[in-house]
């Protein structure tokens, strides 16, 4: 690993790697998605100078509305790829990667002389780490742990602890709300809930989407696998979901549902229980600030009404959304 002259101090990132970094870091480039939402929220966006080329696919068309700057950035790489002539031009200071990002890609960016940072906003052993899909034993530790620390070494890197130990706190507020709303909902009472995502892949155990649903009373169908994996249509018949949850990154997803004949018969879809989520409710597999603040929420309001009737999900979004993007969630919706 390269000990570049201007390094001032050591970090540990998500992969259990030790970095030289700067003592000041002035300029970044992010190549994960997840860390560039947080990265926005932190108002940090001054420091970034250069971002994923899959941003608009990872983040959703709407969010340029909340990181305006985003299309003029230069975008020198990917979650597995980077062009290192580019990546050179943009002298950053720190580059951050994602915990499954190639080796060979790390180390061609370590042997330019830049530190790589790597995010996995979960907390496993390194060996799983650096997995797309690991293995994890204490899901609700490994992600509430590795999300916390994750914010911190960004906020860390970025000059903006006092902000990220803020996001910490407010995706604790509606924990103990929604716990004790749900507290003597039995299993056999969950509802049963799939996670649609384009070409028919979903969201098994190991990964945050889970845990969210579990968090909001419902039953993974998809619990049996492991990680973010394609299925069949033949899983999702047998599986056969009341409730189905599209992220807002895939509208195009509720449209097919709604027009395939293959998924008329799931109870979700004769029922009309077909939801796109809100901007918010990232139900991704790393754990986000707001889904962790809202997204629990609103899906528990969805999925039981009757216990969430005095929440009002806007006001809630809207006061986080000020507080974190510096606008109302409303604006552009």
């Amino acid at each position: 690993m390269s000990t570049p002259a201007w390094a001032d101090r050591i970090v540990t990132d998500q992969i259990g790697r030790q970095v030289h970094i700067p003592d000041t870091v002035n300029r970044v480039v992010i190549l994960q998605h997840q860390t560039l939402n947080i990265a926005v929220q932190l108002d940090a966006m001054g420091k970034v100078v250069g971002v994923l080329d899959e941003w608009k696919k990872q983040l959703g068309a709407n969010y340029v509305r909340l990181a305006p700057q985003l299309p003029g950035l230069p975008m020198p790489g990917g979650l597995t790829k980077v062009n290192i002539e580019e990546l050179l031009k943009l002298r950053p200071d720190v580059v951050f990667v994602t915990n499954y990002a190639p080796a060979d890609m790390i180390k061609q960016i370590e042997d330019s002389g830049l530190a790589v940072v790597a995010i996995s906003l979960l907390d496993v052993s390194p060996q799983e780490a650096v997995k797309l899909n690991p293995v994890v034993k204490d899901e609700p530790v490994a992600i509430d742990v590795g999300f916390a620390s994750g914010v911190r070494l960004i906020a860390d890197i970025l000059d903006r602890k006092e902000k990220g130990e803020a996001m910490i706190a407010a995706t604790k507020r509606s924990r103990k709300l929604i716990a004790d709303r749900l507290a003597d909902l039995k299993q056999s009472e969950r509802v049963p809930v799939y996670m649609a995502n384009p070409d028919l892949s979903t969201y098994g155990h190991g990964k945050y989407t889970g845990l969210m649903m579990e968090r909001a009373g419902a039953r993974n169908v998809a619990d049996s696998i492991a990680g973010f994996k394609q299925v069949t249509m033949e899983d999702v018949l047998a599986w056969n979901p009341s409730v189905i949850f599209v992220q807002e990154r895939y509208p195009a997803v509720v449209d097919e549902i709604r027009k395939t004949a293959s998924w008329q018969t799931i109870d979700a879809v004769k029922s009309g229980r077909i939801y796109l989520m809100p901007e918010y409710a990232k139900a991704w597999g790393y754990p986000m600030p707001e889904a962790m603040a809202l997204g629990e929420l609103w899906m528990a309001k969805q999925l039981y009404p009757e216990r969430f009737q005095d929440i009002d999900m806007q006001a809630q979004a809207d006061a986080y959304y000020r507080e974190f993007y510096r606008t109302d969630y409303r604006l552009g919706q």
